[in-house]
């Protein structure tokens, strides 16, 4: 792909960093959005091949299949599910030992293996997200290099906040040691690809731990929600986006932030229910990239970490993991803490942990046929896919799909707009004009469906009942 054409579609690319690595004319900036991407220096200059190939939604030659096949399909003990990739251990637990689950947002199995990495001599530094400490920079959170246990703590926590790796990754080039990084199923791919092209990054990136991830957000995300409590944007000096409320179910936590209000620093915190913009079906904020990804549990990282959103977990307040592990040396450390009681873990089988992320399948990988469909048949250019283009949903789904892309598309340029009149409300407004029609879709789906199960006379007797009750 030529440098104009990249320019043209670049809002297709994970920004991870990746391609400003290898090539000194690309360097990553935040656009207007909130949003990095790649900024080309010399527009005159021809994009390098290199940088094509290390970027997930521009390289053609490689995909999430064949980088997890040559990583893990010879691993001992090892399985292999069409939806979920190679695995050798699958569990649903909770770290068990230490403060790790209550300084996380789920089970505290992230901030652990790396604490599991370093006492057991497997990696000397974590390259994982932390607060931005810059006094000069506005901007929340960056990719850092940890290295001792302190400083990973430190970066605990889930960040729907955008970030790249390209200034760390230079690093691991400058500094010898083995390294361990985190990121979500773009960035661990990305990173497979930089190590295809750079034996450096190959021999000292030793472990990748990977995050499920619905999708990316915007900076916007976390301004828009600080703006909700009256703390304005460019007053918001830090956020926690998973705080744990030991009242309520894991689901229903809580956003803590601080920012200035007029004049004063102030911390607030909301329950997620209390907020505009919780609704994560909506895809406020969403970059185009995560809408062309059909990567849904990180199939190449070496250990896969998400939410447990099963009934039967989310009660504990105190949160739960998923864990998907392909890489044997992480599952003996695993199995050993599990059999010492460091770890309280459930063997589950592969069924239960789809079962866990069943609409964020639906959504990221069955339905990306149709996006795919409607982005050929309106002649665009988009990543090549493993997954093939096709219509085939129900009229229903369709429209979910066309008004997703609607309120994220929207939800840019209408926040871009209400900052400018200083009025939130205005922003919420012009996104009604879309949200409404996806409630309204979603409550007449669910009286046919209810009208299906309990035929007419059981729906009026239901209505009765509940006349009853107030």
């Amino acid at each position: 792909m030529d440098t104009e054409n990249f320019l043209i579609n670049k809002k297709y690319s994970e920004a991870s960093g990746s391609m400003a690595v290898v090539d000194e004319n690309i360097v990553m900036e935040f656009n207007s959005y909130g949003l990095y991407e790649e900024k080309i220096l010399d527009p005159s200059k021809k994009l390098s091949a290199t940088a094509e190939f290390v970027s997930p939604n521009f390289n053609t030659e490689f995909n999430e299949s064949i980088v997890s096949s040559e990583l893990y399909k010879k691993q001992k003990g090892i399985h292999f599910d069409e939806r979920i990739g190679f695995y050798n251990s699958l569990l649903i637990g909770h770290v068990n030992e230490g403060d790790f689950r209550e300084l996380a947002s789920s089970g505290g199995m992230g901030t652990w293996i790396f604490k599991e990495l370093f006492d057991n001599n497997l990696i000397d530094y974590v390259i994982h997200v932390k607060r931005n400490v810059s006094s000069q920079n506005k901007i929340l959170f960056k990719y850092d290099i940890s290295y001792n246990l302190e400083e990973i703590k430190a970066g605990a926590k889930t960040k729907y906040y955008p970030v790249e790796f390209s200034e760390v990754i230079k690093q691991v080039k400058e500094i010898p040691g083995r390294y361990a990084i985190v990121g979500i199923p773009s960035f661990i791919y990305a990173i497979r690809l930089l190590a295809k092209q750079d034996k450096t990054i190959a021999d000292r990136i030793k472990y990748t731990v990977g995050l499920i991830c619905g999708h990316q957000k915007s900076s916007k995300f976390a301004e828009s929600m600080a703006w909700q409590v009256g703390i304005k944007p460019g007053n918001l000096i830090d956020i926690d986006f998973r705080y744990k409320l030991l009242d309520k179910p894991a689901n229903r936590y809580g956003i803590k932030m601080t920012g200035l209000i007029n004049g004063k620093e102030s911390t607030i915190i909301k329950a997620n229910s209390e907020l505009y913009g919780q609704n994560w079906g909506w895809g406020l904020f969403k970059p185009v990239a995560s809408n062309f990804t059909d990567d849904v549990f990180n199939e190449t990282a070496d250990i896969v970490l998400g939410d447990a959103w099963l009934p039967e977990y989310t009660t504990d307040s105190k949160g739960t993991n998923i864990v998907i592990v392909r890489n044997d040396k992480i599952r003996t450390l695993i199995e050993t803490a599990m059999s010492e009681g460091r770890l309280i873990m459930d063997r589950v089988d592969k069924e239960k942990i789809f079962e866990s992320q069943l609409s964020h399948y639906r959504h990221t990988h069955d339905e990306l046929a149709y996006r795919l469909f409607e982005a050929d048949r309106a002649g665009e250019w988009r990543p090549k896919k493993r997954v093939k283009p096709n219509q085939n949903l129900s009229q229903f789904r369709k429209q979910v799909q066309d008004l997703r892309k609607n309120i994220s598309n929207s939800s840019h340029v209408e926040y871009s707009k209400a900052v400018e009149k200083n009025n939130y409300k205005y922003f919420v407004d012009q996104l009604s004009k879309y949200t409404n029609k996806y409630t309204a879709i979603y409550i007449k789906k669910s009286r046919k469906k209810m009208l299906k199960d309990l035929g007419f006379i059981g729906v009026i007797r239901k209505v009765f009942k509940k006349l009853k009750r107030i």
